[in-house]
């Protein structure tokens, strides 16, 4: 199943519906370590500020001066690698 990417109420946070199921949400910020698979890299991506994981989903946030046309690729390249 390829990735799906939905838009949220709010413009500096993309949802990445992927296939998997998470058992529990999880929550990860930058700048704290993180030694999860699917969290470490996705925060690598510069102006990714959080990650969110639940259900079927994986949501990103950005800091606002960061745009989504240079992070969307990467992250989708991440999570299409992950769950693929």
């Amino acid at each position: 199943m390829p990735v799906i990417i939905s838009q949220t109420p709010n413009p500096n946070a993309l949802k990445f519906t992927v296939s998997a199921m998470f058992d529990a949400p999880k929550s990860f910020a930058a700048g704290k370590p993180t030694d999860d698979p699917i969290a470490a890299p996705l925060l690598a991506i510069p102006g990714v500020t959080s990650v969110f994981m639940s259900a079927d989903f994986v949501t990103l946030s950005k800091s606002p001066d960061a745009h989504w046309d240079e992070i969307v690729p990467e992250a989708t390249g991440i999570l299409e690698i992950t769950f693929g």
